[in-house]
């Protein structure tokens, strides 16, 4: 007979002191550090272990001995089950208290720098409602909670549900009924497709099996109020197709841009598939004011699949920290690597000689192209490719030597080629933009051979989640 596996273990009256990452709280049972979900410091909780490691626990909350005063009552009835907003029991100011400890410890602990003083946190106007897209999936298996009226009487008449996956789930969707992160009429759209779905018997996507017609809703919204709906199918069976996408263009008028995809792959990528226009623009126009006094505001061609930052409001906030740390006096040319759709390059165009920006996206290359028509910016380049096989001699003898890089790359941070380029340049000023503050502090790192830390701000993004951005003025030490 093989060994019985242990019980993992139940923890009494564990202390939560502090929120850790992926927006986990922390506590400590016998020196081991225990993770714990929807926990908040303060809290005394009993806790039911789920994973055991060398170093960690991670456990659920199965009862309360006391309750933080850093608690709040969260909005959401699907807080606790959904991944989306795993902060919304804490207050704001506690949100914002938190995600500035966490630059701070990232400093600290990866990067090992001098740092001034960290600029309070730029918190953010909208705590709700503040998304500006919001990608919904389709499935046959939605999670059946305990309030699930459709448990009673023998089971529940049918499983299918239209929401978020749920944390660590590939095959589950917990049905949403109300979500706090998209403006009217995002969840008014959502329901009334599942309504008509499940009316006429469309089926849903089954994960594990890739059957069912029903697989993506993806809804995009704008300052401007352009309003985009993109429906994406297994199957191509146009008489339903049309069916459903007629119901959504009567029923609401305000889409601006209706669209759908055949999606036939087994995985939910769309950005290499036709995209097909069923009726409005193949875009939604979005706009940000310039920070150039006087300038008329930058307009952004968003399409299906373009990047744009998903708290607009916030974005403009990022930019101009960008901006102002950057200090240009005109005649600057400046490397905007990672430069996505442009946004950053257009931002910050008519204040310097030329942006030269460069992006491993070649669709997002296209969009920024495009922005820099829409907008009559003329002394902008960009160049599609793998910044750390590109970012070479060559590309400095073709482009020129920069005076400022502004640099925003993805959650991985730089690749270390790309990071020793820039030493190797030594442009006066480095301004790093990030969405993820450990490797950014890791980058900083090896910058520390040639730069120090002049200036760091935080900026929230995204209320309700652990999510943090951070731009660092990084300025050329002075040769000896």
């Amino acid at each position: 007979m093989g060994r019985r596996k242990r019980p993992l273990p139940f923890i009494e009256k564990l202390e939560i002191t502090d929120a850790g990452a992926e927006g986990k709280a922390v506590g400590r049972s016998n020196d081991r550090v225990v993770f714990v979900p929807f926990a908040a410091p303060g809290d005394v909780v009993d806790v039911q272990v789920f994973k055991k490691r060398k170093s960690y626990f991670e456990g659920r909350i199965t009862g309360f001995h006391k309750k933080s005063n850093l608690r709040e009552e969260p909005e959401c009835q699907h807080f606790g089950l959904c991944g989306g907003c795993k902060w919304q029991h804490l207050s704001y100011d506690q949100q914002l208290i938190f995600k500035q400890k966490q630059v701070k410890d990232a400093f600290d602990r990866i990067a090992k720098v001098p740092y001034p003083e960290m600029l309070p946190i730029i918190g953010s106007d909208k705590q709700f409602y503040y998304r500006n897209k919001l990608d919904f999936t389709f499935s046959n298996r939605r999670w059946l909670t305990d309030l699930d009226t459709s448990k009673e009487d023998g089971g529940p008449e049918n499983t299918n549900g239209l929401g978020f996956h749920l944390p660590g789930m590939f095959d589950k969707i917990l049905d949403i009924d109300h979500c706090y992160l998209q403006r009217d009429p995002s969840n008014a759209i959502r329901l009334a497709v599942k309504d008509y779905a499940l009316r006429n018997e469309l089926s849903f996507y089954n994960v594990k099996t890739w059957e069912g017609m029903l697989r993506n809703l993806i809804i995009r919204t704008s300052t401007t109020g352009d309003l985009m709906v993109i429906v994406v199918f297994r199957e191509d069976d146009q008489d339903r197709i049309s069916g459903l996408m007629n119901f959504l263009a009567n029923k609401f008028p305000e889409i601006t841009s209706l669209m759908y995809v055949i999606n036939g792959k087994k995985n939910d990528t769309i950005s290499d598939l036709d995209i097909r226009l069923f009726k409005g623009n193949p875009f939604i126009v979005e706009e940000m004011p310039s920070p150039q006094t006087g300038e008329k505001p930058l307009r952004f061609k968003v399409g299906p699949v373009s990047f744009y930052q998903t708290n607009s409001g916030q974005a403009v906030k990022l930019y101009k920290t960008t901006y102002d740390f950057a200090g240009f006096s005109g005649d600057e040319l400046v490397y905007d690597l990672y430069t996505g759709a442009g946004t950053i390059a257009a931002f910050i165009a008519r204040s310097v000689k030329k942006v030269i920006g460069a992006e491993y996206v070649e669709n997002a290359v296209a969009d920024a192209r495009e922005n820099m028509i829409l907008n009559d910016i003329r002394n902008t380049e960009f160049i599609a490719g793998d910044l750390a096989k590109i970012f070479d001699a060559d590309f400095i003898s073709k482009y020129g030597k920069p005076d400022v890089i502004i640099t925003d790359p993805p959650r991985a941070g730089m690749h270390e080629k790309v990071v020793k380029q820039i030493l190797n340049l030594a442009p006066a000023k480095v301004v790093y933009v990030s969405c993820n503050p450990a490797t950014q502090a890791r980058d900083i790192a090896i910058l520390d051979a040639k730069y120090e830390v002049k200036k760091v701000q935080p900026v929230d993004m995204f209320p309700q989640t652990h999510h943090v951005e951070n731009v660092v003025l990084l300025e050329r030490r002075p040769t000896s």
